[in-house]
């Protein structure tokens, strides 16, 4: 409840179970008091989640304009919910969705508590008090023409598309760092590992210029996915029937949220199907999984790359940004990448929510839909916030010595692969044997063996060739 709420004066208001009190300073009503009693689940409320009252305040503004249009909603209460739901998508009463995102009902309570605030609004936007629904009522005027389950599923696809845009935003923050470290190591030569394992020499900027490109394959990929929730069910009212609903109302209603939110909506071809399906989520779930792997193996790297630093691969060094142990002076930990691993497997355990709340919907409704918008939701606001701090906080900071990374390379046995072509699998596995058990310098054994002309082995062990360096 708002810490707003100081009178402790109330008003009475009444449902199908009976009356029930509601302070007086509350724009939420009777639904959302019964609902809030009931689930108490995570601790968090719907105000955590701006982008989905956004969305609800434009779903309502929608119906509310093709209601009038269609002559169903008088003009001053027309205009009365419209300047509410406004005033809301900007941000007002927030702290009056109350709710925890995890419910039963289908979304039910989220979708009386938005009637209820929106409605006690426009009553005040017309002059009288909250509560005087005699006069504009949140089911018969700000639900017109609606179901939570037409109401509730298009607010939850629009809020998908919102909470989005900062994660792309995010991604490509962190790929710009990326390119920048790519650009800034360009001609850095350090050892290629497979299988962890020296492999062959190539650069710490072609490295970062790798995880760059799979970043923004992940960027393209997701921004991709949301063509999926921008089709609609709006006007399929309870099952997808349209029951209750004028004829022309979805069509009206879907053009006005375009105009509202600036998104290329479209009305589902058929709602009794669009009402009972979730595929749209479970797809980008999915997608959202791919881009949480792709990165935690990135950060994977990164605490391989930078682990010594006298006794690991110590191929890079990433900032200092706190204290390491209580009981090890000056050891310092990789805390950024260890924190975005933590966001990606709860990612992978948010999807596994979705997948399973998608399988278990019955019929021509899916109850489950608010974990799946609260997985999603949560999983997106927390890739974004990671993506932004593994930038900022760890690739921006890193630097390397890049005369310890060429000695590595210079004594490195991977060398010998260069010079396979010119003296064949034997002699080179030969000589990679002997550099390996007595600790001398491939190089060195193959002049001393006579294999190549001192010329020809600075051209074909040149690590910057082997790196395939144009200049």
């Amino acid at each position: 409840m708002s810490e707003t709420l100081l009178s402790g004066e109330t008003r009475s208001e009444h449902d199908l179970i009976g009356d029930l009190d509601i302070p007086v300073e509350a724009y939420w009503g009777v639904h959302t008091l019964r609902a809030k009693n009931n689930f108490n689940i995570t601790g968090t409320t719907l105000a955590g989640n701006p982008h989905l009252i956004r969305a609800l305040a434009r779903v309502k503004q929608a119906a509310a304009r093709a209601n009038h249009e269609l002559g169903l909603l008088d003009a001053d209460r027309a205009r009365a919910i419209d300047q509410a739901c406004e005033s809301i998508a900007h941000g007002s009463l927030h702290d009056q969705f109350i709710l925890d995102p995890i419910q039963g009902g289908a979304g039910t309570s989220t979708n009386m508590n938005a009637n209820e605030v929106i409605a006690n609004l426009a009553l005040e936007i017309l002059g009288h008090q909250k509560g005087e629904y005699q006069y504009l009522h949140p089911n018969d005027h700000v639900n017109l023409s609606q179901s939570t389950n037409d109401a509730y599923p298009t607010a939850v696809n629009i809020a998908t598309h919102f909470a989005t845009q900062p994660l792309l935003s995010a991604i490509e923050v962190l790929q710009g760092s990326c390119n920048a470290k790519a650009a800034e190591f360009r001609t850095v030569v350090k050892m290629g590992r497979t299988q962890l394992q020296d492999a062959v020499p190539m650069t710490v900027g072609q490295e970062f210029r790798g995880w760059a490109v799979t970043l923004g394959e992940d960027r393209a990929r997701l921004a991709e996915s949301l063509s999926l929730v921008t089709e609609i069910n709006l006007g399929a009212t309870a099952i997808g029937t349209g029951l209750n609903a004028p004829a022309g109302y979805a069509e009206a209603a879907c053009r006005h949220l375009r105009e509202l939110t600036g998104l290329p909506l479209t009305t589902s071809p058929d709602l009794i199907e669009a009402t009972s399906d979730v595929g749209a989520f479970v797809h980008l779930s999915g997608v959202l999984k791919r881009v949480a792997l792709k990165i935690s193996k990135i950060c994977n790297d990164l605490r391989l790359l930078s682990s010594g630093p006298r006794a690991g691969l110590n191929d890079i060094q990433l900032p200092a940004v706190q204290s390491g142990s209580s009981i090890m002076p000056g050891k310092v930990n990789p805390v950024i990448p260890e924190v975005v691993n933590q966001i990606a497997y709860q990612v992978v355990g948010h999807d596994l929510t979705v997948t399973m709340a998608a399988e278990g919907g019955q019929l021509q409704l899916n109850a489950f839909e608010p974990v799946i918008a609260h997985s999603i939701g949560l999983s997106l606001k927390h890739l974004t916030n990671g993506c932004l701090t593994l930038a900022e906080k760890c690739i921006d900071g890193i630097t390397v010595d890049e005369q310890a990374l060429r000695r590595e390379v210079e004594n490195s046995i991977g060398l010998v692969t260069a010079l396979n072509p010119r003296l064949g699998y034997s002699a080179s596995t030969s000589v990679a044997l002997e550099a390996l058990h007595t600790g001398r310098g491939v190089a060195e054994l193959v002049l001393e063996r006579g294999l190549l002309s001192a010329d020809d082995l600075n051209e074909l062990l040149s690590p910057e060739r082997l790196a395939n360096l144009s200049d």
